[in-house]
């Protein structure tokens, strides 16, 4: 069933969670451990990150050195299978830009179509470096989260990369992408970057889902401008609990968000990280009440992997 179906379907706000594929190397029975206790809650959806490559240096027999590139985690192919076998939800998978062609993007597409996994998740992600795209690589390889928008639109009318493809077959994705209440880094303001979201809905988005957030007049506000500007999908908050006082400096870096002063001096009074993910479920389970009161279609929470702070989040909420 597609996210956007559900979304209309449901009378009351929704709850699902974002969930990390394991790291090579481990037993996805670690992640069911982390899913299980969730499920009670009854998620109708299951969004699965992907990280993309990040580039190690290898010693040559010469001495040089070489860049070469490493994936610490598997694809989220057969995670999201795994987990529509297991827990008969949908999986949405994360698909992003770089370090694919658009006919990787195509095949990848396929064998997600052909698992019975109607959803995905847009995102541009991150760039390895500057150098890496130049002005032709927009014919071979998805540069924006709108470009990978529109191939997947096309996709769904039956359109794909060879011309000898050709039959009545065609996809039919569910679409969404992410939103930034606090404006993505890199657009210059946030009236600019609402023109770039608006050109992802008009591309073929359905929904929409937000970077994290503390401050809940933030989303309504970036709410209210998404309607102003003909932007109609249903929106989906995005909550991280804090978990760490190391969140205090690294989230702000990392996801360049505000952390509103008044958690930030409850934060900053904790004798230990015990009392800071006690702040932050506090924190979080207020957020998700007045998100809830406010009728949000569903509220996304980033797990990292992680149930605890989420379940304890969730028992009172939910």
């Amino acid at each position: 069933m597609k996210v956007i179906e559900i979304l209309k379907e449901s009378k009351e706000t929704l709850f699902s969670i974002e969930i990390l594929p394991p790291m090579k190397g481990k037993n996805i029975n670690d992640l069911y451990r982390v899913i299980d206790p969730l499920m009670e809650f009854k998620p109708p959806f299951i969004d699965v990150t992907y990280h993309r490559e990040e580039i190690i240096y290898k010693k040559n027999t010469d001495g040089s050195l070489r860049e070469v590139p490493l994936r610490k985690r598997p694809g989220t192919v057969g995670i999201c299978a795994a987990l529509m076998n297991k827990y008969k939800v949908e999986a949405v998978p994360h698909l992003i830009c770089g370090g694919f062609t658009k006919e990787e993007t195509e095949d990848a597409l396929f064998s997600l179509y052909y698992l019975g996994i109607e959803n995905v998740l847009v995102i541009k992600g991150d760039e390895i470096g500057k150098s890496e795209y130049h002005i032709e690589d927009r014919v071979n390889r998805n540069v924006y989260a709108v470009d990978l928008v529109d191939q997947i639109r096309k996709m769904n009318k039956g359109n794909f990369l060879h011309e000898e493809t050709k039959s009545d077959f065609h996809t039919n994705f569910c679409v969404g992408v992410a939103g930034y209440p606090e404006k993505h880094f890199e657009a210059p303001n946030l009236n600019s970057d609402l023109r770039y979201l608006k050109a992802k809905v008009e591309a073929g988005a359905d929904y929409i889902v937000t970077q994290m957030f503390f401050d809940n007049s933030k989303f309504f506000a970036f709410v209210d401008k998404c309607r102003a500007a003909g932007i109609n999908v249903p929106i989906i908050p995005g909550i991280k609990p804090i978990a760490t006082l190391s969140h205090l400096n690294i989230l702000p870096s990392m996801f360049h968000i505000d952390i509103p002063e008044d958690l930030e001096k409850a934060m900053s009074s904790c004798k230990n990280n015990n009392d800071v993910k006690q702040v932050g479920i506090e924190w979080a389970i207020a957020q998700s009440k007045e998100l809830k009161a406010a009728n949000v279609p569903c509220i996304h929470y980033y797990t990292m992997s992680r149930s605890e702070n989420t379940a304890a989040i969730a028992r009172e909420v939910f």
